[in-house]
């Protein structure tokens, strides 16, 4: 599906690779000028280098680490330019560590806390006056743990969820402003989050990656990890004027593999 994105201004955060990579792409591929955001400088060049020549939109990035409320607000006016205006935001962060109660430290849960939630409220805040002037997208990347627990992610099962609960909250205080806002929750999507985390089971397991890899494509309806640009697509119509009625719901795409209603 094509969506119309020509002349919109869009913010991905943390997409100088993986999922943020991909819909940044395909946002730019669909015509918005989008601006890439990440911690390292030499991952944006790559991206942007890479992604420039196949798009139809302009490519453009800021550093930032989105645990630090200063550089958010500097991103976010980077972003909006001189014309002050922001059609689209895309809340992103790397994935959690993995852990359990038992050997997760105070200091791990408030990182994952600044990064994985706080994050996303301070970029919508920061970005809300320039979000404001016409009826804008935002989108919240979580995970499928926002309907089933995934073992050993006790941070991503504890604030992923939240961002669901951030999100149909402020969807009910942003529709006046014409804002739709949703939360968008990957499963297995291949990316090399996904890799590093079958790489650690299959350690803890003593199992070949191809093994763990299998058994995870066994248990999904469809059969397969989902690509990240199958991902992307569904975002990009999330974040286009295609869509008008959608607002403060969690999408899980998945293959089929959460069981949850």
């Amino acid at each position: 599906m094509h969506v119309n994105l020509s002349g919109k201004k869009a913010l991905v955060a943390a997409s100088s690779q993986g999922i943020g990579k991909a819909i940044a792409f395909h946002l730019a591929k669909e015509g918005a000028d989008v601006m890439l955001s990440g911690r390292h400088e030499h991952t944006l060049q790559e991206a942007v280098k890479e992604l420039s020549p196949l798009v139809k939109g302009k490519l453009t990035y800021q550093v930032c680490d989105v645990s630090d409320a200063e550089q958010i607000k500097a991103l976010v006016v980077a972003a909006a330019g001189d014309e002050k205006r922001l059609d689209i935001l895309v809340n992103n962060t790397g994935g959690p560590q993995t852990g359990t109660l038992e050997t997760l430290t105070d200091e791990d849960w408030m990182e994952s806390f600044q990064l994985h939630l706080l994050s996303y409220i301070r970029l919508l805040k920061e970005a809300l006056p320039y979000l404001k002037k016409q009826g804008a997208r935002v989108l919240n990347i979580a995970s499928m743990s926002v309907k089933e627990p995934i073992p050993g992610l006790m941070l991503s099962n504890t604030f992923r969820p939240a961002v669901t609960g951030w999100t149909k909250t402020a969807a009910q205080e942003l529709a006046k402003d014409g804002i739709l806002i949703n939360t968008l929750a990957p499963g297995k999507i291949e990316t090399e989050r996904v890799k590093q985390l079958d790489k650690h089971r299959a350690q803890e397991e003593q199992q070949s990656v191809e093994e763990i890899k299998a058994q995870a494509e066994r248990m999904i309806p469809l059969g397969r990890y989902g690509q990240p640009e199958e991902f992307a697509a569904y975002a990009a119509f999330l974040l286009s004027e295609a869509n008008t009625y959608m607002t403060g719901q969690t999408l899980i795409i998945d293959g089929g593999l959460t069981k949850s209603l």
